[in-house]
């Protein structure tokens, strides 16, 4: 099957083929024909797959078949996403393959003044790309009318639910028409997820292009048992050994990724965090920089990390497990993407074998261990609990609600804002019941580049 065969425009079908692709992914092939054909959707994804692709393409199509020239742009199209990462993400994604379209578009995010979207937003745009909280504060200061809403799509919806987001969710659900076509994309078909999907979607069609949770088979994992003061030493050990040009490691708290890279600058090895508490500006010139070459070592966090997107990223490093077993899954699905293989490697101390039981028994499958020569493990070393630690994260409880988060803290309080990002402090032990508990957050804007969306991120 070819993109020619999906009922796509010249428009579309020109820019794609620019991009250099012939072939839809199984989520595009899925997923385009269906949202053509104007029914919900309700899509299981993973990371890697062409999702992003998989709904602008057809939702740019409906846009142009109902487009009116003489008439002035509002608001048609409404997409949120967790993070300001995914935003720019999918922003550029309605950039690249909209280029030969009349639409305007505007992505909303943190790190930049509000002013300038505002001016943007009282021109005219057809298509929005948002973080929940931003979106509300231009809802609140009348800068946004949704009114006129013909396409809603939920990005990433677990990673929604999951940051606390469900009570802004329900605010834009009762902002916008009733009469629309929803959109639901996540990794998971949890109850949570099938709950929300009951209250959002009007008889979706269901498509699940890999099964949720698993792990691409184009990623080598592997285990590293280390001593726990001795990760960077291996981390170390490893990139200059293998003479690794492109790393990605992620780590469990924003002190712990400024701390490893840092040291690992001290070390000689060119290296950046990104976390919810650099700018967007910092946030955006590492991953440039990082993407450039310029970068060897990328730190990150798990919510930071949402929407970095590099077909070619050879090696994912865990230097330190996550709390939530499906992170794990997402983190590792950011190599062997576009068909290329990758390599994933987890650094694994006494402290984490609860974390590495929960992941296994989540991806159904157990972990190659390799022991490198000169860190052996140190067998008298006794398990410590994780949280005592502040550097290191959490208790070792692998419920979801027992998660540290990130948070961008700000002064200013307004309608219906959440953390974007949550707090690294260690969290109260909560039921899953309550795992939508309302929290403070903060968030910017950016802005659209001429007629059309500056993502931030530049093409790959």
């Amino acid at each position: 099957m070819s993109f020619s065969n999906l009922g796509l425009c010249a428009e579309l079908l020109r820019a794609i083929k620019e991009e250099g692709y012939t072939t839809p992914t199984p989520i595009q092939a899925k997923s385009i024909p269906v949202i053509l054909s104007k029914k919900d959707v309700l899509a299981a994804a993973q990371t890697g797959t062409g999702k992003t692709a998989g709904f602008t393409l057809p939702l740019l199509q409906r846009l142009k078949t109902a487009y009116n020239k003489d008439k002035k742009s509002h608001v048609r199209a409404l997409i949120l996403t967790p993070t300001r990462e995914l935003a720019a993400q999918v922003a550029q994604s309605v950039e690249t393959y909209g280029k030969y379209l009349p639409f305007k578009s505007a992505v909303v995010f943190g790190g930049v003044g509000i002013n300038p979207q505002k001016a943007l937003l009282r021109k005219g745009v057809d298509i929005v790309i948002a973080t929940p909280g931003r979106l509300l504060d231009l809802i609140s200061q009348d800068c946004l009318d949704l009114s006129k809403i013909e396409f809603f799509v939920l990005d990433e919806a677990d990673r929604m639910l999951d940051m606390g987001f469900i009570n802004d969710i329900k605010k834009v659900l009762a902002i916008i028409p009733k009469q629309r076509q929803n959109l639901l994309f996540s990794a998971t078909f949890s109850d949570d997820i099938k709950k929300l999907a009951d209250s959002l979607l009007n008889s979706p069609v269901l498509i699940e292009a890999a099964t949720a949770n698993s792990t691409s088979h184009k990623v080598e994992q592997s285990v590293h048992l280390v001593d726990r003061e001795r990760k960077k030493e291996l981390l170390l050990h490893l990139v200059n050994k293998n003479n690794w040009k492109q790393v990605l490691v992620f780590t469990r708290t924003k002190h712990g990724a400024n701390k490893l890279s840092e040291a690992l600058v001290k070390d000689g090895i060119s290296s950046s965090a990104i976390h919810g508490n650099k700018s967007q500006g910092a946030r955006t010139k590492a991953l440039d920089d990082f993407k450039a070459g310029n970068v060897r070592v990328l730190v990150a966090t798990d919510i930071a990390a949402r929407g970095i997107d590099i077909d070619n990223l050879p090696h994912v490093i865990n230097f330190e497990l996550p709390n939530i077993a499906e992170d794990y899954v997402h983190r590792i699905g950011r190599t062997g993407r576009a068909g290329n293989e990758g390599e994933a490697i987890s650094l694994v101390c006494v402290d984490e074998h609860d974390y590495l039981f929960g992941i296994e028994k989540l991806i159904k499958q157990k972990i190659q261990k390799v022991e490198i020569l000169g860190f052996k493990v140190d067998p008298n070393i006794k398990a410590e609990p994780i949280g005592n630690r502040g550097n290191r994260g959490n208790s070792s409880n692998q419920n979801r609600t027992s998660k540290p988060k990130e948070t961008n803290s700000s002064s200013k309080k307004s309608f219906g804002r959440k953390k974007e990002e949550s707090s690294s402090q260690p969290s109260k032990n909560k039921t899953s019941n309550n795992r939508f508990a309302s929290k403070n957050k903060s968030e910017t804007s950016n802005t659209s580049k001429n007629r059309r969306t500056n993502s931030g991120f530049k093409n790959n």
